[in-house]
């Protein structure tokens, strides 16, 4: 069940009629019990791995807790034990064939012959997010950041809470779990800023991402066909499907949530102004960052020891954040970039001031770079990347390049896609000063209206003209 899918605008609406309608103790069981058959949706059977990580996690940190009271220390081996546990059963079911292939290939170097294990798996949808969030958990409890919740219901609810289950935010345990045991009110002003939210978020995924990504698909389906121009605007246009189909998602969940008196963490923040890779990554899938930021980078030392050392720990850091997005050497290749470049960028001393210019040059060298380091995200190999990228850069030959894509995009096409895209940019634009949609509450209540229905209809036009059916990006992950 996708939030753009018909099966959804029907559960959601009895959900949350359901959700009001009972008593505070019985609103738990409900979310519980939806989440549960939100997740289910997709594949019934991998119902085992969540409640499995769940249950695991749950009684780890009920140990952890235990064992702190009795002697005043954590011990360290429970919450170890855990953590193998969840990353054993990610790595089964997403690492297990692409490590096994690794091998193989090395000792095929060296004249060895390794076969490798292939099981016929499907990757079930959000395990790579639900298993950071049961990670976390135990690791707060480990550090006494949080006590271990007692009523496994509740924290099961936590864990499994649907509208951030398959693609996030990767939620932390003093945001979220205290707002799923706390008893709630109906807020009418924040309902009605969640629902705003969740059409903005559909506008985004179904009228600009799902839109732009037939001709990212045209041209990666078949690169030996495309023209320079067509491989230019295959970039340019992945570079926004990624962003608008995955912050479309996370504006969906934060809004879902709050229609459910719930505020999740915001996911991102204008990420394509960026003037530099650090500023892109505080702005870019901020709950991912900031975890392996708190879990994997401070903890090998972060900036706190020699230069060397912090650029160790920062390659370290992006390598795995690319592995977590996929089992495969373009996610690897794509952090190691951008890890590469915060290292650079940490060489490099900072200036204080930037002229208006400066500010300029910097944000399209990252724009660019952002462009070009996404075509390995992309990609099916390192091979397809670096031929679209090779293409590209080979120019426009002449101008009839602009007017007879070989992927099938027209003038009057073109200019569609620059316009939702120029009302995204200029919607990020805004929000770096103000909460657009709370200022829109405000506004001109004829205005709001107006403005409602024709994001309404452009959300109508993609599905008439049958753009809007796409899977979510992030759900392979």
């Amino acid at each position: 069940m996708s939030f753009n899918s018909l099966s959804f605008a029907i559960f959601l609406p009895v959900i949350f009629a359901l959700h009001w309608a009972l008593p505070h103790r019985y609103r738990v069981m409900l979310l519980l019990a939806a989440s549960y058959y939100f997740y289910m949706s997709w594949n019934p059977k991998y119902v085992v791995l969540i409640l499995s990580t769940t249950l695991v996690s749950y009684l780890a940190g009920l140990a952890i807790e235990k064992e702190r009271l009795k002697s005043g220390s954590a011990p360290k081996w429970i919450a170890v034990a855990a953590t193998l546990f969840c990353l054993g059963i990610l790595f089964v079911f997403k690492y297990l064939g692409f490590f096994s292939q690794t091998v193989s290939a090395v000792a095929g170097m060296f004249s060895l012959t390794i076969h490798p294990v292939t099981l016929k798996l499907l990757l079930p949808v959000g395990i790579s997010f639900y298993t950071f969030q049961t990670m976390s958990y135990v690791f707060d409890v480990y550090a006494g950041k949080t006590k271990a919740e007692r009523n496994f219901l509740v924290y099961a609810s936590f864990i499994s809470f649907f509208p951030q289950l398959v693609a996030g935010p990767i939620e932390r345990t003093e945001n979220l779990l205290p707002q799923i045991k706390a008893e709630k009110k109906f807020d009418y002003a924040l309902a009605m800023y969640g629902a705003r939210q969740i059409l903005w978020g559909l506008f985004k995924k179904i009228a600009v991402a799902d839109v732009v990504a037939v001709w990212v698909d045209n041209a990666y389906s078949d690169l030996t066909c495309c023209t320079p121009f067509d491989s230019c605007i295959a970039i340019f246009f992945f570079t926004v499907q990624i962003y608008c189909d995955f912050s479309g998602y996370s504006d969906i969940a934060i809004g879902t949530a709050k229609l459910f008196g719930i505020r999740l963490m915001k996911n991102f923040s204008s990420p394509y102004l960026a003037t530099s890779v650090r500023e892109f990554w505080n702005r870019w899938h901020i709950s991912l960052s900031t975890w392996f930021r708190d879990y994997v980078y401070i903890p090998l030392g972060g900036n706190r020891c020699s230069r060397l050392r912090t650029s160790f720990n920062l390659m370290i850091t992006f390598l795995l954040s690319g592995l977590w997005h996929g089992a495969n050497w373009t996610f690897v290749l794509w952090g190691g970039m951008h890890g590469f470049a915060r290292v650079i960028e940490k060489l490099i001393p900072a200036r204080d001031k930037k002229s208006l210019l400066r500010k300029a040059l910097a944000w399209l060298a990252v724009f660019v770079f952002c462009n070009l380091t996404w075509v390995f995200f992309r990609a099916e190999s390192v091979g397809d990347a670096l031929s679209v990228i090779g293409n590209a850069l080979g120019g426009i030959p002449n101008i009839d390049g602009y007017f007879h894509t070989r992927i099938g995009l027209s003038p009057g096409i073109l200019l569609r896609c620059l316009c939702v895209i120029g009302i995204v940019a200029a919607y990020d634009c805004l929000s770096i000063k103000m909460d657009v949609i709370q200022t829109a509450a405000h506004a001109n209540r004829f205005l709001v209206i107006g403005i409602e229905y024709a994001v309404l209809a452009c959300i109508v036009w993609a599905l008439y003209k049958g753009l809007g059916a796409n899977q979510f990006v992030y759900f392979q992950f």
